[in-house]
């Protein structure tokens, strides 16, 4: 008697987990790529060149440029990245 208890409470996980989906499983269909974080620099006097390069969008530069003499342009290695491959 002892063993067929034994055997119901290690078979129970197994029956329990097979029936529901994984959560391996549900992660592997909603991934999406990350945002790129060094698109866009801050420039100015206080930053320099290349200058702070950590904004996905342009939005987010100009965001935080806003009420200093700082502007904003692209990484200077995707606008030459950019530029190479489009003279190939």
């Amino acid at each position: 008697m002892r063993y067929l208890l034994l055997i119901g409470v290690l078979a129970l996980p197994i029956f329990v987990g097979s029936g529901s989906r994984s959560t391996a499983g549900s992660r592997a269909h909603s991934y999406t790529l990350p945002v790129r974080q060094d698109v866009y620099c801050l420039q100015g006097r206080h930053w320099g060149y290349p200058g702070n390069c950590q904004f996905s969008t342009y939005e987010q530069c100009v965001a935080t440029a806003s009420g200093t003499d700082a502007y904003c342009g692209i990484n200077p290695t995707y606008a030459f990245e950019r530029q190479g491959r489009q003279s190939r």
